[in-house]
């Protein structure tokens, strides 16, 4: 099938239109065509599945609020109880033998590489492991498509963490039309199979959504390209997908409304925000393991709660202030009328004396030619009485050569005694 006949397929669809015809589909190892018998049957069982209509996965994106911010400093203490919370339930799922699969989808950049590094750092480096999917190799390719995401299912105890996964089937390899549309619309029935089986086993599913608008998409393709350091992160494909985003947006809701399961269930988390989505992700990790290892649920605070502390902080302190600041006021106040009664000073006499003595004591400080007065502030002086600075210098040098020559004088007479008292002796 070309992609121009899958997408006009796949729009049909989606616009309730069951009367197409696909051209192929592959039943019990054969291809047959659309004028086969049994044709019918074998596609309305599909496209029932695939066209139902569901709310779940609109209203999951729809619901998602982009526009939140959190406070590093507010988030900071809850974050590290978090990441200690973390460490004791991978230890619980070692003791219990509980594998566990997280995985990370999300749009390009919205930070699924940031996260699994943040939620790995304080695990031990034997619980778990990282897996980051790739388009399949050669020999991959021979085989059924899930083959290579059954080679790296988590032994019991271990988690798994997929950096993408098998959802690709649904979401790139639909949009590119690299497969054709009756195999990724059976990859739906595929993938929630997949899930149940290993869920029966006791696996324990984590599915993360990182949700990003296009926006802001596109902010931060254009910062990584503008510095040299990380231009590398940002390729040809990418800026491809960007363009794509609606229609990528179209097979993610198609992909949450028929994987959403009670098993395996979906999380879209809020990623425009960097503490907001790590704050959801760790939250809705410890929620899950917890509930899978029969414990009871950790109280986290709110994003709410969390968004409102800082201005309940702000006016706090603001009311704290204003306390203090009438509290100190009135103290001092109180203090100059006890003044005032025990000595019957007045205390707006005080302040003058006070205020005075600073005056005074400023004057001394200034220079010179400052503390010699200003013709504002001083009357005129008479012309005799007008004294240079330069006399005033000499004046002074003239005094301090007197003194010396007197010291001399003096020290001359005294080793004068002292030498004739010798020679007496």
């Amino acid at each position: 099938m070309s992609s121009k006949s899958a997408r006009r397929s796949a729009s049909r669809c989606r616009q309730g239109d069951r009367s197409m015809s696909l051209p192929i589909l592959r039943r019990h190892g054969r291809w047959i065509g659309g004028n086969s018998r049994g044709w019918n049957h074998v596609v309305a069982k599909l496209l029932d599945s695939y066209c139902s209509p569901t709310k779940e996965g609109p209203l999951m994106l729809d619901s998602v609020d982009l526009l939140r911010t959190l406070k590093k400093k507010v988030y900071k203490p809850v974050r590290q109880e978090q990441i200690e919370r973390i460490f004791d339930l991978s230890e619980l799922i070692y003791e219990q033998k509980r594998p566990v699969i997280v995985v990370f989808e999300g749009w390009d950049a919205a930070g699924k590489g940031t996260s699994i590094r943040q939620l790995t750092a304080p695990l031990d480096a034997r619980g778990f492991k990282v897996l980051a999917t790739q388009a399949p190799r050669t020999h991959e390719t021979r085989k059924p498509w899930l083959w290579r995401f059954w080679m790296n299912i988590p032994r019991y105890g271990q988690i798994a963490i997929f950096d993408r996964s098998w959802y690709g089937r649904v979401l790139v390899e639909r949009v590119n039309a690299l497969t054709p549309m009756p195999q990724w619309i059976a990859a739906y029935e595929e993938i929630n199979n997949f899930e149940r089986t290993l869920a029966d086993d006791g696996t324990v599913f984590i599915k993360l959504w990182l949700h990003i608008s296009k926006d802001e998409q596109l902010r931060r393709f254009m910062q990584l390209a503008s510095e040299p350091e990380t231009a590398w992160q940002v390729t040809a494909e990418d800026w491809e997908n960007h363009r794509k985003y609606e229609e990528y947006r179209a097979a993610v809701l198609d992909m949450l409304q028929k994987t959403n399961t009670p098993i395996a269930p979906w999380t879209v988390v809020p990623s425009n925000d960097g503490d907001v989505r790590q704050y959801t992700v760790f939250s809705t990790i410890i929620a899950r393991l917890e509930a899978a290892l029969g414990l009871a649920l950790t109280p986290w605070p709110s994003l709410d709660e969390l968004s409102e502390k800082p201005a309940k902080d702000k006016q706090e302190k603001r009311g704290k202030k204003e306390k203090k600041t009438k509290r100190t006021g009135g103290a001092e106040e109180a203090k100059r009328t006890d003044a005032f009664v025990e000595t019957g000073a007045s205390p707006l006499k005080d302040e003058a004396e006070k205020t005075g003595k600073k005056k005074k004591k400023h004057h001394k400080n200034k220079p010179l030619a400052e503390r010699r007065g200003t013709p504002d502030d001083t009357p005129p002086a008479s012309p005799g009485a007008v004294v240079d600075e330069a006399e005033i210098i000499t004046s002074t040098e003239s005094a301090s050569a007197a003194a010396k020559s007197k010291q001399a004088s003096s020290t001359r007479a005294a080793a004068t005694v002292t030498n004739e008292e010798v020679d007496h002796a």
